[in-house]
């Protein structure tokens, strides 16, 4: 069975850096095209970036040059490096896997950014 699982999320001053990984378990990594969505309280969930399976990458224009999303497909992780957080960052970060007809989610992991 494959599994989504996501790590690294904490609390951090604005200006700050997190780094998420997103760990997939299961064959065929390679295949499946990865996103990290956030949803803040009240706020509907949002795909903040992305990394297809060729790895083309796409972003929000709100992280654009603070965040970076790479792959590394041997470890079967996806990474969301996070740099000059800001509060409006604050969300719960979710990863989502899709592969032909697998659609999965991890648990989520929180950031918060406050001082």
């Amino acid at each position: 069975q494959v599994q989504v699982v996501e790590s690294g999320g904490g609390w951090v001053q604005p200006g700050g850096s997190l780094r998420l990984s997103c760990a997939v378990s299961g064959m065929f990594f390679h295949l499946y095209d990865i996103g990290w969505y956030r949803q803040a309280p009240g706020k509907q969930r949002e795909l903040v970036a992305s990394v297809t399976s060729g790895g083309s990458t796409n972003y929000v224009d709100s992280v654009k040059g603070r965040f970076t999303i790479s792959r590394d497909n041997a470890k079967k992780t996806v990474y969301l490096q996070m740099n000059s957080l800001k509060p409006e960052d604050a969300a719960v970060y979710y990863c989502n896997a899709k592969f032909v007809s697998r659609d999965l989610w991890g648990q989520g992991t929180q950031v918060t950014v406050s001082s």
